[in-house]
């Protein structure tokens, strides 16, 4: 039968439109994201066309040459480029744009048409690009205030500070509303995952029940019916061929009674990542998990219950703090390492008490297991680390144990064989 599927650790998500793994020139539907850049884009360069005219037509003319040279860089070969390749895009743009300004003047409206690179990068780049084009913008503020006539020193220092001021604002809300729209993503992929592992567990438990209560009973009347048909006949031969069949009937009987019950133990021993998700399931505020390496065999039973016990404990300080925390749960050849790092309380002042770790203290060495506690400058680490090389009892078991049957799955508790 098909193994359950475990949970994993959180992967990384593949990058939605804007993410920063990935250029920004090579995701699907480019051409609806690029459209109504260009469309302004054109809009601005026809604004030449408007009175008082073209003041400076080389101006113009590299203006034109600088809009189709970003136009042209959107179809080169982004995944054999360097990572820092697509910034040059956003900043080309931000040359024809200077270029335009000086083509119809500083007085003419022109100006605005910086805003196209900024909004882009800030919607699809990373956040050091869109400090460069903020820093673009400043220093096309700074020329176009030079050229051709050079304005008063407070009205540079107006617009550098202004332009700067709003192309920081646009970028900071811009990467903020991302980073929020990606981790709502995770944990919606998080939410759906959880959602299909229950839906399997129900539908093998439904499956297990099934075959116990109609698949095994009809043939363990089968063969109670053949053994009544020996004793019909006198033939050896007759009674030693239904002999044969009544004992594979049993051995089938066997096998389905162990598929059943390694069934029942995997939906009733639900491995260490099941159960911390679980226990976060029911928090006001889900903590961010993350798991690495052999997790769920990592620990037995008992090791198990007593990390669950001291994580309830602290996830239930911590709620009742309105502390954020994030998990991290590693296990290795050696010990089992649970990470808790805390967030200050929103509203917590320098001054303010925070929460008070000693219960958690004296339960984790009550349980034998080792904690860390270290102040961080935005909140607490909590390091409870369970050894297997000196804690009997608490590692990988090495030999299968004595309740082990013979699919190699351990029966749940409360099973009886017949």
């Amino acid at each position: 039968m098909t193994p359950e599927p475990e949970p994993s650790a959180p992967a990384r998500m593949p990058p939605a439109p804007g993410g920063d793994a990935s250029s920004p020139f090579d995701r699907p539907g480019l051409l609806a994201r690029v459209a109504p850049f260009a469309i302004v884009a054109m809009l601005a360069e026809a604004s030449l066309a408007l009175p008082p005219g073209i003041r400076s037509p080389p101006a113009a003319a590299a203006s034109l040459v600088l809009l189709l040279a970003t136009a042209a860089a959107f179809l080169l070969p982004w995944s054999r480029l360097p990572a820092w390749m697509p910034v040059m895009v956003p900043l080309l743009y931000t040359g024809s744009v200077l270029a335009l300004i000086l083509a119809t003047g500083p007085t003419s409206g022109a100006g605005t048409a910086v805003l196209i690179p900024l909004v882009w990068t800030a919607l699809f780049h990373r956040r050091w690009e869109s400090a460069c084009v903020v820093a673009a913008i400043v220093v096309t503020m700074v020329i176009t205030s030079l050229t051709p006539v050079a304005v008063p020193g407070s009205v540079i220092a107006r617009r550098v500070l202004l332009w700067a001021s709003l192309g920081a604002l646009i970028s900071v809300a811009a990467h903020g509303l991302r980073d929020r729209i990606r981790r709502s993503q995770e944990e919606r992929e998080r939410l759906q995952a959880r959602l299909r592992e229950l839906s399997v567990m129900e539908d093998r438990d439904r499956i297990a029940a099934e075959i116990k209560d109609k698949v095994i009973q009809r043939i363990f009347a089968a063969g109670l019916s053949l053994q009544g048909v020996a004793t019909l006949t006198d033939e050896p031969e007759v009674r030693s061929r239904v002999g044969a069949t009544v004992e594979e009937l049993d051995r089938v009987v066997r096998i389905l009674r162990d598929s059943v019950y390694g069934f029942e133990r995997r939906l009733h021993d639900r491995g260490l990542r099941r159960e911390v998700l679980h226990l976060c399931a029911g928090l006001p505020s889900a903590p961010e998990l993350s798991f690495a390496g052999p997790v769920d065999g990592a620990l037995q039973p008992g090791a198990r219950i007593q990390l669950l016990d001291v994580l309830r404990e602290t996830l239930d300080l911590l709620g009742r703090h309105s502390a954020a925390a994030r998990i991290a749960i590693t296990a290795s050849d050696d010990s089992c390492v649970t990470v808790v790092e805390t967030e200050p309380p929103p509203g917590t002042g320098a001054g303010e008490a925070g929460p008070d770790f000693s219960g958690i203290r004296d339960r984790a060495a009550h349980s034998g297991i080792r904690l860390d506690i270290e102040p961080l400058p935005s909140g607490t680490r909590l390091a409870l680390k369970i050894p297997f090389a000196d804690t009997p009892g608490h590692g990988i078991p090495s030999q299968p144990g004595p309740h082990q049957d013979r699919a190699g799955l351990l029966a749940g508790p409360g099973v009886r064989r017949s």
